[in-house]
């Protein structure tokens, strides 16, 4: 403590002496910049960096590479690193440490992701804002907040505005909660990408192209399963989508709420979903991401399988969908004036599978929601024989376990 308390004050003159702490600038403010990365570089396991309230100003990159260390801000409104012109590195911040906590501060305007945090171990990330203040453009950084191959990972109660690709994004990571964050105007509110056993719960997606995602991508290290998505509130996610050509998200229709691709064993319940202009929920397989499968390892499984769907709120939706074909098949089945019902799907199943002419329960899209149903947008052939038959969906299948998080802490959501 004694260690972070000097810090702390050799900040506050170090800012008082520069005329920075109370008066923002758009100068770069130098002396903070190196004083603090020479902090990050000779940081020890347990130190608490504290950053006091003030607009900091930015134009390369910090790291970090110590284990056990929390960086701590005054707000996410009041501590404010920005990275605007940067001119040295991607990353706001980039990581590589485990036992790593990082809260209640802003990230803003970097030239790649805001914060990146790789291989690490206990990880949260708390009260964090990222943003781009241009508003959204293809030219801001692809991710917000960006943990990627970690293990027991925890972000609650941030904030992601304004990311070309993700705002809140969790990367071939197992074990991990993802709750009370706010995301908006990003093309993904919320990402999940081959991840084991996610649980996203209690946020707030609005205003991005695609709310909720929950998707798996082939060459990575791990395939993902096992994510609940539940008791959130995904309202209006209509933006445009501003993502960068030939990546994954820039095949995501703007209008969707919750999208499941190519992942297995999701659980959605619980959720308020509503007003989105193609789909409140929509269930594709690699196939109908655009996404160039020339690399594509030969054991990929680009098939969703196992996804349960109960208990949500679905408000208005599928009136004007994003996509020609979708417009088309739109009007040809539902009229001009319909809409398309809350969940589609592009029809995509692995055939081999099939057992007596239809897939097993535990393979299946399984739609347990009162009135809600489904269309089957029969992409393999070209929609040619689009369907909302029931049938074969109508089925219940086991909930999935709660994520435990040893050692953050977690209370866990609902079992």
């Amino acid at each position: 403590m004694r260690r972070a308390a000097l810090s702390l004050l050799s900040i506050a003159v170090l800012l008082a002496a520069c005329g920075e702490q109370d008066k923002p600038t758009a100068a770069v403010s130098t002396d903070f910049q190196k004083d603090l990365q020479t902090r990050l570089i000779k940081a020890k396991a347990g130190e608490v960096i504290e950053i006091p309230a003030g607009t900091y100003h930015l134009d390369r990159s910090l790291s970090l590479k110590v284990d056990g260390v929390t960086i701590r801000g005054a707000g996410m409104d009041k501590t404010i690193l920005n990275f605007k012109g940067q001119k040295a590195g991607a990353e706001g911040l980039f990581v590589d440490a485990s036992d790593f906590t990082i809260e209640n501060l802003a990230i803003e305007d970097t030239s790649g992701d805001a914060l990146k945090v790789v291989g690490g171990k206990n990880i949260v990330i708390r009260n964090i804002r990222t943003e781009w203040t241009n508003g959204a453009s293809t030219e801001n950084g692809g991710y917000g907040i960006y943990p990627v191959q970690t293990e027991n990972t925890l972000l609650e109660g941030n904030v992601a505005i304004g990311a070309s690709d993700s705002g809140i994004y969790v990367g071939q990571s197992r074990n991990v909660v993802v709750r009370n964050n706010r995301a908006e105007r990003n093309v993904a509110g919320i990402e999940i990408e081959n991840t084991i056993g996610a649980d996203v719960y209690n946020n707030v997606a609005t205003d991005n192209t695609g709310g909720i995602l929950v998707f798996n991508m082939p060459n990575l290290q791990q395939p993902g399963r096992g994510s609940r998505v539940f008791n959130n509130d995904v309202q209006g996610n209509n933006h445009e989508n501003f993502g960068h050509k030939g990546t994954p998200v820039a095949s995501v229709p703007a209008g969707s709420g919750v999208v499941v691709n190519s992942n297995d064993d999701v659980e959605i319940f619980d959720n308020k979903i509503g007003n989105h202009k193609t789909a409140n929920v929509i269930i594709s397989s690699y196939y109908s991401t655009n996404y160039s499968d020339k690399a594509t390892q030969p054991n990929f499984d680009p098939y969703p399988e196992g996804i349960y769907i109960h208990g949500n709120t679905f408000g208005p939706g599928g009136d004007s969908p994003d996509h020609l074909e979708l417009k088309a098949l739109k009007i040809a089945k539902f009229g001009l004036n319909g809409h398309l019902p809350d969940i589609l799907w592009d029809g995509y199943f692995n055939q081999k599978k099939v057992v007596d002419g239809k897939l097993p329960d535990n393979l299946s899209i399984c739609v347990d929601n009162g009135d809600a149903t489904l269309v089957n947008v029969d992409g393999p052939n070209g929609y040619k024989n689009i369907s909302t038959d029931m049938s074969s969906h109508r089925c219940k299948l086991n909930p999935l376990p709660k994520i435990e998080q040893a050692g953050l802490g977690d209370k866990g959501g609902k079992a």
